[in-house]
């Protein structure tokens, strides 16, 4: 199974809806694939039409309550299962830092053969901040994708976000996190900034940045009201063909 998480510190800039097409898509191209919500807004378990068990979801299996497997629903997407979440998991910084090993979490209870063996992908929307959420779903991930709104305030997010991942990857040389590439968001090619932002980050990070760019799409953001992907709202629409194309780019670089 190959974990990838879906991280930057800023809010708004195209997480949760990267982390539901992307995951949706590969689950329509036959792979068996798991969405892990890391975000105490529960966003991306609402946004893919599931209802938050109260008592059996992501928070559950941090604290050790609950086996992962036991949180695990399907969604209504074929090949797509959840481990969904809720506002209980925005107290859960406190409880892990009482632990000894509280950003091995995840790891823990994701790194079983049960699951590992399962799924072909496992897709994890973390939280907007720089806290223990987010340092778990890291150490737990093969590679990070990196949604970048293009404004300037993203080129400043970029550099904390990938020192975040070199102190996750000094903390343990278990941990094989890498930048596995920036996927540029809300890109509006009428617009000096956001081709401004593009060129910086295809200068810089040459080999890192997808080819395809997401841009500011009213279907994109009216689908998750609806519970479902973009796939499944609006098939035709500019921002169903642009997560495919960045679905069979992400599958080439794999």
């Amino acid at each position: 199974m190959k974990i990838v998480a879906i991280a930057n510190q800023k809010g708004g800039v195209g997480k949760t809806t990267t982390s539901i097409n992307l995951a949706a898509y590969l689950a329509k191209k036959g792979y068996k694939t798991l969405l892990i919500d890391m975000d105490p807004q529960g966003n991306c378990s609402s946004g893919i039409g599931v209802e938050t068990p109260p008592n059996a979801n992501i928070y559950h299996a941090l604290t050790n309550s609950v086996n992962i497997l036991d949180v695990i629903i399907p969604t209504p997407v074929e090949n797509l299962f959840i481990a969904p979440s809720n506002m209980d998991l925005a107290g859960i910084e406190i409880e892990l830092a009482q632990t000894g090993h509280n950003f091995k979490e995840l790891r823990i209870q994701v790194h079983q053969e049960a699951l590992m063996q399962y799924y072909d992908f496992c897709i994890i929307d973390t939280s907007p901040s720089l806290g223990i959420l987010m340092t778990n779903a890291l150490a737990c991930s093969d590679e990070v994708l990196i949604p970048l709104q293009c404004e300037w305030f993203g080129l400043e997010g970029l550099t904390k976000i990938i020192q975040i991942i070199k102190k996750v990857q000094q903390q343990d040389n278990q941990f094989i996190t890498k930048l596995g590439g920036i996927i540029l968001t809300m890109y509006d090619s009428r617009t000096n900034l956001a081709n401004q932002v593009k060129s910086e980050i295809q200068k810089y990070f040459p080999k890192e940045c997808y080819k395809t760019f997401i841009p500011r799409n009213i279907k994109l953001s009216e689908a998750p009201s609806y519970g479902q992907c973009i796939f499944d709202y609006q098939s035709h629409s500019n921002g169903a063909k642009k997560y495919a194309e960045l679905g069979e780019e992400f599958l080439k670089r794999q």
